[in-house]
């Protein structure tokens, strides 16, 4: 860019306060400052928006990149589970060719199928962490009272007379 140094920018100055006179000058000097700012930002603005469309580029590459490791990927393992599918249905076949035949069925063995057992558990009742025993000793409330059953039993005993 355009290199200013002192000697340059003293003798701008000497010259603009000749031209523009010491009334004039310093509300020159702030337009000047504005708009040079107003360009800087733009340039700003510019040099991060081509830096954003580079790495927008560059991700685009790089996601192309992986996308294509991916299928290469899931390429060589598809053929390898065919490859590996293909020789186990071939050993297969090469172990039970000799058990072909009406007897083979009869002598295969199948499981009892399962048998549905509770689990035993009272699901209606809330289990708590702490056990009963432990409640019980260091005497905290293990049922809860009904509203009536707790007024009959903490009401106060009815005087006589």
């Amino acid at each position: 860019m355009i290199d200013f140094g002192f000697d340059k920018i003293a003798l701008i100055g000497a010259v603009a306060l000749i031209v523009i006179g010491p009334e004039k000058l310093p509300r020159v000097a702030r337009t000047v400052g504005h708009f040079i700012g107003k360009a800087q930002r733009y340039v700003a603005d510019v040099k991060a928006e081509v830096n954003r469309s580079i790495e927008l580029e560059e991700l685009k590459k790089m996601k192309s990149q992986v996308e294509d490791a991916a299928r290469d990927v899931e390429q060589t393992v598809s053929n390898q589970i065919q490859q590996t599918s293909s020789e186990f249905d071939k050993t297969w076949q090469d172990a039970t060719a000799g058990i072909s035949g009406p007897s083979a069925s009869t002598n295969t063995w199948t499981p009892p199928p399962p048998v549905y057992k509770h689990p035993g558990k009272h699901w209606r009742l809330k289990r708590g962490a702490m056990p009963q025993w432990y409640k019980q000793r260091q005497g905290i409330r293990v049922r809860a009272l009904s509203g009536a059953a707790r007024v009959a039993r903490y009401r106060p005993p009815r005087a006589l007379g």
